[in-house]
């Protein structure tokens, strides 16, 4: 198992350096100059290029590229362009609100996803089973987007039942921190409900069929046992695998979100990067968001172990 983990965190690299230079390459590709984001359009021309210098924005792509991951492996993920403040810093600040909206979204997909698939598969092909399907293939195809600014017109513009935008730390009062993330959490789960719930009627649905499902019925043991215990942790690992494969559409849906509702997170804190052309800013967040993901693919892997004691990585 220790061999299998140092390989995986092995392959981390070269997939974390292909990331940072498509990211780098896209960044530089873009017209513009930091520099008169920071000056102003009106700067002229000697202070921009005494900008560009200071900054290191002059020398060649290939030396700022090569610089900058020399930086990143000693820890240091530079200093944002505008505020001046270390990235790390700033990426500190914001994981809070985009850990805790993230791990809501899941927890609720879990608790809505896991009982509908359920209930579809051991009512296939029944009324039951139909709405399933529905409410899965409209959760999969609502955009994000859409489904936000439809929730803050009517909950928190129409209705006023629950506040639309902003967001209340935790040491101000759980209760209005939570207000505060009913609507995106909702936004976020919608999809990873529709996806999670097909997923697990699908296989469950294959278990039940199993020989060893049939011998546990002749056996006389009782229904619920028989699908929870031998069909449901059997049927559990694709669920995993597909939880686990959400998180880079977590962290996509993060940054629409979170720009709607006013969160203060990663998505925010990308976006912001994004217009204010703050190069540093941008490679140090997107770079952060990829070894999130890829931590969490290895996570998944990992637990199969732990799920099936029939799963052994030499």
């Amino acid at each position: 198992m220790a061999g299998f983990i140092l390989r995986r965190l092995l392959n981390l690299i070269p997939v974390a350096l292909i990331v940072l230079l498509v990211t780098f390459s896209l960044i530089h590709l873009t017209p513009g100059n930091p520099a008169y984001t920071i000056l102003g359009e009106q700067a002229s021309k000697s202070a921009v290029r005494l900008l560009d210098q200071k900054m290191g924005l002059n020398q060649p792509l290939a030396i700022q590229f090569l610089s900058y991951i020399n930086h990143a492996i000693h820890g240091n993920l530079g200093r944002s362009l505008l505020d001046n403040e270390p990235v790390s810093q700033l990426i500190g600040t914001r994981l809070p609100v985009t850990l805790e909206l993230s791990v809501l979204a899941v927890a609720l997909s879990l608790v809505i996803a896991v009982p509908m698939g359920i209930l579809a598969a051991y009512r296939a092909n029944t009324w039951i089973d139909s709405v399933s399907r529905v409410l899965a293939l409209v959760g999969a195809a609502v955009p994000n987007f859409w489904l936000a600014l439809l929730l803050v017109y009517v909950f928190g513009v129409s209705l006023r039942w629950l506040p639309s935008l902003g967001w209340v730390p935790l040491n101000q009062g759980i209760g209005q921190n939570l207000l505060h993330l009913i609507l995106p959490v909702i936004v976020l789960a919608l999809p990873l409900v529709a996806t999670t719930s097909r997923v697990l009627r699908g296989e469950l649905i294959e278990v039940l069929h199993s020989l060893y499902i049939q011998v546990a019925r002749a056996k006389g043991l009782k229904e619920w046992a028989v699908v929870m215990r031998h069909g449901f942790k059997n049927a559990v690992i694709p669920v995993v695998t597909v939880v686990g494969l959400q998180v880079g559409f977590l962290l996509g849906g993060v940054v629409i979100t979170e720009t709607i509702f006013s969160l203060p997170g990663m998505g925010q804190l990308v976006v912001d990067a994004i217009f204010q052309r703050d190069y540093i800013m941008l490679q140090g967040s997107v770079l952060f968001l990829a070894l999130v993901v890829l931590l969490a693919n290895l996570a998944v892997d990992l637990s199969y172990a732990w799920l099936d004691p029939r799963i052994r990585y030499n």
